[in-house]
């Protein structure tokens, strides 16, 4: 049985943001960047929210027809605009939580590690519902741009944020690059790329 994928829009934005918080509430790197759990309850819908109208601007989100999933992906050019815009960590701390490093620190430790010199999809980050984990949902949502990245022969990134979503991207063909970010006193993250197939 296939899973019904569309395109969201600015009208899906208080849904989304709502599944991504549920989906990273508990996440390593959500508890990372908010180590209070009462706080992150506050903060961590806001910088959900704020990932999904970054990447709304730049990219593209694609969430399943009942609501369950969502994958956030930006297509990256080979060399990065001129007016590429680094001060973005800064700014989504002073909308998030403007007390707290963290929120920055991430943006800043994760574009420092990002590839460059090759035009690739970035999934910036996939959520799939807490009852809905399981189902392959995340897997059709992945799949579905990874089957036109193969087809005009485009590479795929990501970061994968725990050893469970190593395992599925592995199986999805992304290979870890080597080199994991290990977030100071905090987890660690799982850079991964996938050549495209054909």
């Amino acid at each position: 049985m296939g899973v019904a994928i569309r395109r969201a829009g600015e009208n899906d934005r208080e849904a989304v943001t709502r599944l991504l918080d549920e989906a990273f509430q508990n996440d390593p790197v959500s508890s990372w960047v908010f180590p209070d759990a009462e706080h992150r309850r506050l903060r961590h819908p806001l910088l959900m929210g704020a990932f999904f109208d970054a990447v709304l601007a730049e990219g593209y989100v694609d969430v399943t027809e009942d609501g369950s999933a969502c994958a956030l992906w930006l297509s990256v050019p080979a060399e990065p605009a001129e007016e590429d815009d680094e001060d973005g960590p800064a700014q989504m701390r002073e909308e998030v939580d403007p007390e707290n490093e963290r929120v920055e620190l991430i943006g800043r430790l994760t574009a420092g590690i990002h590839p460059e010199g090759r035009a690739h999809e970035y999934l910036w980050m996939i959520g799939v519902a807490p009852g809905r984990q399981g189902e392959g949902l995340g897997a059709a949502l992945v799949r579905h741009v990874l089957d036109r990245c193969d087809g005009e022969g485009v590479a795929a990134y990501l970061e994968a944020s725990s050893a469970r979503s190593r395992g599925l991207y592995e199986r999805l063909g992304f290979e870890f690059t080597g080199n994991a970010l290990e977030l100071p006193a905090g987890p660690l993250m799982w850079p991964m790329w996938r050549e495209p197939l054909g």
